[in-house]
């Protein structure tokens, strides 16, 4: 690592203790890093000092075609890995491992590989998103209790972060295009390979993306989402609700289901935290989803500074649809050779339970990639302090829409040799659709009866 990211680490964990006070904004000074040493989104612009990570150079919205579907081209198809991390070379490549990588290694050493490629550092937003970023840097702030945020607008409340904890509010509140509808699939694998996809159509918008917002009466809900499960027929017409506040000290999250055998809606106090997530047969966590979603009031938030670490990143490959599902879901983990890494710089953040609260995660680490501000890793561990989940995201940059977001998530079960996969698109009928238009009436329970009819 270069000189001037320990440096800028240096500074970081000095306050990273204050997790859970209030924060102050930093200086018009320090901001003005953005856009000149760092990017406007706070990662550092240039490469580290031996050239194996290269500066940020954002790709264009033109860097390849889009099909019919919206899929996009891979504008780094025609290279080849520079090397694969086996389990027969491991130890050379461990100090850029996570804990639960190396662990992947040991529990499927004949087929677990990570093919490494040229870091490709492009990711970007459109520019309003860079402009809401800087002013956050001076004004946002964390409530009392750090369960909430103040004088925050559209995406990344702190891009110079001093704590745990104004890391983990980056990663909740990055930008992911303002609205999308998207149609993807689930699975939960047999330990042999086997398993039976369910396949769900989103709506994800924040608040400032509704037709109907008002800005001088924004209220609290940061996100609407609603999820309709529309495979298998036995689960089909099942919808999901969640508002997701800002304050949630002020005001909770709220959330509602609607049950196609019952045509009732009834709240979900169980869609946050711990509780299981939607047909997952128990591999995820409701604060599973999106790599880590919801409150973070249950956990004391520690920075440990920025490492080095290869990461999967620019799955355009993975994405392709020209693959079948049966392609990627095999037996252990997903099918790796379908799978890019790049050496990256990520924040390392480790979430310990706080005396007295409950969550089946007794601990957990984080690496958020800088560039994005998007989980890439986060090992978990269980109450007896032994390491059980592994979850990775395959990340990609739509470049066409300037959005920076995921390909595909999955949750690497270490104990019952199971894992769930979330969000393959490759069979659908289209890829994600940014930019739709929704009112809040769409996003009220009142509306779930007519979405979850079959």
């Amino acid at each position: 690592m270069k000189t001037s990211s320990r440096l800028f680490c240096a500074g970081a964990l000095g306050l990273s203790m204050l997790s859970g006070s209030v924060m102050a904004a930093v200086s018009a000074e320090e901001a003005a890093k953005l856009g000149t040493t760092l990017t406007p989104m706070g990662a550092e612009k240039a490469g580290n000092a031996d050239g194996s990570i290269g500066p940020w150079e954002p790709l264009s919205r033109t860097a390849g075609s889009v099909d019919g579907k919206g899929f996009l081209a891979d504008p780094y198809g025609s290279e080849k890995p520079l090397f694969t991390i086996t389990a027969q070379n491991v130890e050379q490549y461990k100090a850029k491992l996570s804990p639960g990588q190396l662990a992947m290694f040991k529990s499927y050493p004949d087929t677990y590989r990570l093919p490494v490629y040229k870091t490709h550092r492009g990711a970007t937003v459109p520019d309003e998103v860079f402009a809401a970023i800087k002013q956050n840097a001076t004004k946002a702030k964390l409530v009392e209790g750090g369960n909430g945020l103040q004088d925050f607008q559209t995406a990344i409340p702190f891009p110079l972060p001093k704590s745990g904890l104004e890391v983990i509010w980056n990663h909740i509140t990055r930008y992911r295009g303002g609205s999308v509808t998207r149609l993807v699939a689930q699975v939960t694998p047999q330990q042999n390979g086997s398993y039976s996809a369910v396949s769900f159509q989103d709506q994800f918008v924040f608040r400032d993306r509704l037709k109907d917002y008002d800005p001088a009466n924004p209220g609290n809900v940061l996100f609407y989402f609603k999820q309709k499960v529309t495979a298998p027929a036995r689960l089909a017409g099942t919808v999901l609700l969640v508002h997701e506040t800002l304050d949630q000290v002020k005001d909770p999250r709220k959330a509602w289901i609607y049950n196609a055998g019952q045509r009732r809606v009834r709240q979900a106090p169980q869609v946050s935290y711990d509780g299981p997530g939607t047909a997952a047969d128990g591999l995820r966590t409701s604060d599973n989803l999106d790599m880590f979603n919801g409150a973070p009031d249950r956990y004391d938030w520690k920075l440990e500074g920025k490492k080095e670490l290869y990461i999967a990143s620019n799955a355009f490959k993975l994405d392709s649809p020209s693959l079948k599902y049966d392609q990627i879901v095999k037996a252990g983990h997903i099918n790796q050779d379908l799978t890019r890494y790049e050496l990256r710089r990520v924040w390392h953040v480790v979430a310990t339970l706080k005396p007295g609260q409950r969550h089946i995660y007794a601990k957990r680490d984080f690496y958020i990639d800088e560039d994005t501000w998007q989980a890439a890793v986060i090992d978990q561990y269980d109450g007896r302090n032994q390491l059980w989940r592994v979850s990775e995201a395959h990340a990609q940059p739509y470049y066409n829409v300037q959005v920076p977001w995921y390909t595909l998530e999955a949750i690497y079960d270490l104990q019952s040799k199971r894992y769930l996969a979330l969000g393959m698109k490759n069979e659908e009928k289209r890829a994600y659709d940014f930019g739709f238009s929704a009112n809040k009436s769409d996003f009220q329970p009142a509306a779930l009866r007519q979405d979850g009819v079959r």
